[in-house]
């Protein structure tokens, strides 16, 4: 008598699944739904970017600027809708990557993931930095360096890219040793989070100087500053905060039940950090001692929390930013791991050989994670006697998110416009995949139409934004010169590696070759 077949576990069900797609099981599957929705809330981080940006917002669009916020959580929900369908389809590590490839072809996927690793590396730079916004205002000694600590003096600076190198290497440290201990940091931050968001909006509100109509005035903006520069300017805050929730795209191969997880948490990071943000902006407002004196715009929300609620309650709240601050760049650093991982394993970067390994003991690839926190540490050191720059940036970093967003939105377009559409199936629980049904036209256009327009509005040389203190003109054009380097940039890496790796099989280049992104992923 025949044994009985034997009943895979949801695990090992997703290894065979992985395998379909020509990928062994290497990483460990350990993340579950809420360390899932953690991943790609901590990315976005309204704590630390809100706190960060405020002032950019505040300084150019007046109490105007809240409107910037729900026009563009529309936008990006469309664009996590999207992602949403893809991860149900393709739950592998280096999503943006990924599915570029599957919907554009190999060019598209590999421009797609080089765009999005630059761009992850230099926002992990950027949110360490946040470190200066808070911890200097809950405790003096956290100036380490000078006595300003303003972002944007030379003090300040040099303060900020000590602390931020501090912070890069024990996120490193922590990423290469444990993906289950990386996952709990993850967890307990986003929650002691979502907790600081709610007890700041109550607190604030409770001390409010004025009611929510406040949203309906124009503070600060009036017919000598028109209306349409200014709020696109502001517009940049919500941009930039709102990015990221792709992250728990990226650690598919490590979640359970990936088809059905992913797309869920895609989508409940980006409305509980729209409806989180939107509340923390409002109550800010109501409680801010003054819309007019110009504090509000230069301190932003530390100097609305220790002002109205007073120090100790403050700091205290502060400390819980800084702790935000910590798991978001964490969670950065994950995903441009996840990001390397998943391209070298398709050998289409230079060092792929060392870039894919994944240590037996830890079970994390150690290489693709040390390469962005140095990097990053690196991009931090331009901050050092040049702040301006860094503060560009910050912007352009967003900007490259955008382009790599949009390679995956337009291919998805072209797609459905010609008929292909998206395969069908069930996830893991046997129910149909993610799917926008008749509404996925409507939302993939409207994704693609917010996509290109932010992404000019980010790009756009702005004196104002990229060069305030007028300290060079390359930093006007800080932008388009950002995205020529990582484009020419790409191209010599991607020439690069395709030689050498049709030399190292003994193949002549040329067009007719397989393409290196199959050969990776059929090894």
């Amino acid at each position: 008598m025949s044994a009985p077949p034997k009943t895979l576990t949801t695990d090992q069900v997703g290894a065979r699944d992985l395998g379909h797609f020509g990928y062994a099981q290497q990483l460990s599957r350990r993340v579950g739904s809420y360390a899932s929705f953690a991943a790609g809330f901590s990315f976005v981080s309204i704590l630390t970017t809100v706190f960060q940006l405020f002032g950019l917002g505040f300084g150019f669009g007046g109490t105007a600027f809240f409107w910037t916020w729900p026009a563009v959580l529309a936008g990006q929900l469309m664009v996590a809708l999207c992602f949403a369908e893809l991860a149900a389809r393709y739950p592998l590590s280096g999503a943006i990557y990924q599915w570029a490839r599957r919907l554009g072809g190999a060019v598209i996927g590999w421009f797609a993931g080089w765009t999005m690793v630059i761009a992850q590396i230099i926002t992990l730079a950027t949110a360490a930095i946040a470190l200066q916004v808070v911890l200097p205002a809950v405790w003096p000694g956290f100036q380490l360096v000078g006595s300003d600590s303003a972002l944007a003096s030379k003090d300040g600076a040099a303060n900020a890219v000590l602390l931020g190198c501090i912070l890069l290497a024990a996120t490193t440290l922590l990423n290469a040793t444990s993906v289950r201990v990386t996952a709990i940091v993850n967890s307990v931050g986003v929650t002691c989070e979502l907790i600081g968001v709610v007890l700041i909006v109550i607190l604030l509100t409770m001390r409010a100087e004025r009611g929510p109509s406040v949203v309906l005035h124009t503070t600060n903006l009036d017919s000598t500053t028109g209306y349409v520069v200014p709020l696109l300017i502001s517009a940049l805050m919500a941009a930039y905060v709102l990015v990221g929730f792709d992250s728990a795209g990226e650690l598919s191969e490590e979640t359970h039940k990936p088809r059905a997880t992913t797309p869920r948490t895609i989508i409940r990071a980006v409305v509980a950090s729209g409806i989180g943000g939107a509340f923390l902006i409002i109550a800010a407002l109501m409680a801010a001692p003054s819309l007019t004196d110009g504090d509000l715009a230069t301190q932003g929300l530390p100097y609305v929390l220790t002002s109205r609620l007073g120090t100790t309650p403050g700091k205290l709240l502060l400390l819980d930013v800084a702790l935000a601050v910590c798991v978001c760049t964490l969670a950065i650093q994950t995903a441009a791991a996840r990001m390397i991982f998943s391209m070298a394993r398709d050998n289409v970067l230079p060092g792929s050989r060392e870039l894919r390994k994944v240590s037996k003991r830890t079970d994390t690839p150690v290489a693709a994670t040390v390469v962005p926190g140095v990097l990053a540490a690196v991009c931090l050191v331009v901050n050092v006697g040049n702040a301006g720059l860094f503060l560009g940036l910050a912007s352009v970093c967003i900007m490259l998110l955008y382009v790599a967003y949009l390679m995956v939105t337009v291919p998805l377009l072209v797609r459905r416009l010609t008929g292909g559409g998206l395969p069908a199936g069930v996830d893991e629980n046997g129910r149909p995949l993610f799917s926008l049904g008749r509404f996925g036209l409507i939302v993939n256009i409207v994704a693609v139409a917010y996509g290109l327009t932010m992404a000019i509005n980010l790009g756009w040389p702005r004196a104002a934004v990229y060069d305030p203190a007028g300290d060079g003109w390359y930093l006007h054009y800080l932008p388009l010169i950002t995205l020529a380097v990582v484009a020419a940039g790409g191209l010599l890496a991607y020439r690069t590696q395709r030689t050498a790796y049709y030399a190292s099989i003994g193949m002549p280049l040329r067009s007719t070759a397989p393409s290196m992104e199959t050969e990776g992923a059929s090894a």
